[in-house]
């Protein structure tokens, strides 16, 4: 099976550019097209459901061609009913083809989603084909080390890196993320660059990495797509994408491909569920044969119009819902019997 896609945007998630990327990775999946938003990164905020909630909507008008399902889930905080240790919460994140986790605190997010069952499906989904897309503060707290934002630029601590969810270990890649790299919110007057913290901070949190320790400074209303079977990353978007590594630095404007040598020595997990605790996996598992076997309430609920659309003779009607349905995986044939669907390969 190939692993999914990944993307990192620098901000902008629902920018025009952020929908350019959105679509190209649409274009690739397969229908049906279930997203899956995580509030995590949020969960601390009041209105961490509206947060997610707008860039539900907005996924629903930019990527309508293909008719979304999209879920938000609200796995906010651990040890409460919203855990990301909920099975019942995360129930929509086993079938879902692309995950997107967003703004927030990056600190935060570790805290809530390290060990977790919420990121264990996360990277199984992954492994088994789905897509995933992490902004702002998400893009900060996948990496191996994360700059703490907020705790050094609005509540003055000194400057400190801590552990991240190190997505990339079970690849042999020793990766940190780093969005709103050109940020210059503070004019001329204060360094906002390298994610609000100025780049001298940044230097001196980079001291404090392992030296093969490469970061991917992503700039504003920009990203990257990490294509696995091309073992290459695509820059998007409107400006451009930072390599740093003990060797020296790289930087890849929109249009641009770096290969993944470039960001160290990547292996692909070998078995596939390296790293992911053997419950997980077949619970992902078990819901993928699911999946494959039994055609989803939505599917079910097409079919049972379209039988009643046929009998008033609306075949104009009819024909909707049969694309519909084909839309979502699913032949219907109409047999002496009555409907009949079938698992198209």
């Amino acid at each position: 099976m190939t692993l999914g896609r990944i993307a990192f945007l620098g901000s902008g998630e629902t920018s025009l550019a952020g929908g350019r990327i959105f679509e190209s990775l649409a274009r690739q999946l397969p229908s049906p097209l279930r997203i899956s938003i995580l509030e995590t990164p949020a969960g601390f905020e009041l209105n961490a459901s509206l947060v997610a909630g707008r860039v539900g909507e907005f996924l629903k008008n930019r990527l309508g061609n293909y008719q979304p399902l999209i879920d938000l889930i609200p796995a906010r905080k651990k040890g409460t009913d919203l855990s990301p240790d909920h099975p019942e919460i995360l129930k929509p994140l086993l079938k879902a083809n692309m995950i997107f986790m967003g703004p927030g605190s990056p600190t935060y997010a570790v805290r809530q989603l390290h060990d977790s069952l919420a990121w264990e499906i996360v990277k199984a989904r992954h492994r088994q084909g789905a897509t995933l897309v992490f902004a702002s503060a998400a893009t900060i707290s996948v990496g191996a080390w994360v700059l703490p934002v907020y705790e050094i630029f609005k509540a003055g601590e000194d400057v400190h890196a801590r552990p991240g969810l190190d997505f990339f270990r079970d690849f042999g890649l020793d990766l940190s993320f780093i969005p709103h790299w050109n940020n210059a919110e503070g004019g001329v007057d204060l360094d906002t660059s390298r994610c609000f913290v100025g780049m001298e901070r940044f230097d001196l949190w980079r001291s404090m990495l392992p030296q093969q320790n490469v970061i991917l400074g992503l700039d504003e209303h920009s990203g990257v797509i990490l294509d696995f079977e091309k073992k290459a990353c695509e820059v998007h978007g409107v400006s451009s994408v930072t390599v740093l590594h003990a060797e020296g630095t790289g930087i890849y404007p929109a249009g641009a491909n770096c290969l993944f040598n470039e960001l160290g020595g990547f292996t692909a997990p070998e078995p596939l569920d390296r790293g992911i605790r053997p419950e997980v996996w077949q619970m992902v598992l078990a819901s993928e044969r699911d999946e494959a076997e039994n055609p989803p309430a939505q599917v079910m609920g097409f079919l049972k119009l379209r039988e009643a659309a046929r009998a008033r003779k609306d075949f104009t009607e009819s024909d909707r819902l049969r694309e519909a349905i084909l839309g979502h995986g699913w032949e219907v044939r109409d047999t002496p019997e009555g409907q009949r669907l079938v698992r198209l390969p």
